[in-house]
């Protein structure tokens, strides 16, 4: 999650990075194949228990739309990485990744580019010992960023290895919503300035009464948890607002990825009301 200041290492994980990682592993475990994404990893990584899906917010109906939502936005940044590598882009910058398993998943995609996960220094480290105890190498490929983001971050991602003057796809997914307005704008426009090519993706929460009336419950309950975990939503935009502000912060196209274009990439043919919420839905933004 992209907030806060250098902080020492944590006993566990961030709660939003695990609960993420747990959706993703449930997907795997309880939805009919073929899976959008197979994820087990950050699961091993989190290591919450044997009890974990008795935990109130891995309720396997109760969490189908958003469990949905949240393998789609993973699946469909993956497939833009592949694109983009394919037409020669060899740059992947994960911001906040949290508990993201894209280098340990697909290796043989990530020998072909450099990839930068961006987070907090203790978040880090702490995943960093995670993957050496489960036996995970850490390749040449592979860069961890351990930034400050109330600090020089872009330049600490430049001093890593990032070149600016090459494209790059930059991710930031559950992320826009734990920022405010300034500074998703701060970090639009940083974005915005690297080379021709670039494509960024990113989710966006919409306001709750612009949410399918049998989702708003979900997502008013889910702003509480946030705001009682002391780590509160605090942006939302419709995505007229969204493309706007991609616009005005330099990028030359801006598109919404809406809940039922995922729905129709991922999910066709699986029977109603089984893909992803449009709660949290996509833009992505060109150079």
């Amino acid at each position: 999650m992209l907030s806060g200041s250098a902080e020492r290492e944590p006993a566990i994980a961030d709660h939003t990075a695990v609960r993420v990682a747990l959706w993703r592993a449930l997907h795997a475990q309880v939805d009919p194949p073929p899976h959008v994404i197979e994820d087990e990893v950050g699961l091993r990584l989190a290591d919450p228990g044997d009890d974990w899906r008795d935990r109130p917010d891995m309720d396997v109906e109760a969490t189908r739309r958003i469990r949905a939502s949240i393998v789609a936005r993973a699946r469909f940044v993956e497939d833009v990485v592949l694109e983009q590598a394919e037409k020669g882009v060899d740059q992947y910058v994960v911001l906040g990744a949290g508990l993201d398993t894209f280098a340990q998943r697909r290796p043989e995609l990530g020998a072909k580019i450099r990839v930068f996960e961006v987070d907090r220094p203790g978040t880090q480290a702490w995943k960093r010992r995670r993957l050496a105890e489960l036996g995970y190498d850490v390749p040449d490929w592979l860069r961890f960023v351990p930034v400050d983001f109330e600090g020089d971050w872009w330049g600490r991602l430049a001093a890593a290895g990032l070149d600016t003057g090459r494209p790059a796809v930059v991710a930031a997914t559950g992320v826009t919503m734990y920022l405010t307005q300034d500074a998703i704008t701060t970090i639009f426009r940083l974005i915005a300035r690297l080379a021709p090519g670039s494509t960024l993706v990113t989710t966006f929460l919409r306001p709750v009464d612009d949410v399918e009336p049998e989702q708003r419950a979900q997502l008013e309950v889910a702003v509480e948890g946030a705001r009682a975990a002391g780590t509160p939503f605090l942006s939302f935009f419709t995505p007229e607002q969204v493309l706007e502000l991609g616009r005005e912060c330099g990028f030359r196209e801006t598109r919404h990825v809406s809940a039922s274009e995922l729905a129709q990439r991922y999910f066709a043919g699986r029977g109603a009301g089984v893909g992803p919420s449009r709660g949290e839905e996509v833009m992505v933004a060109g150079t």
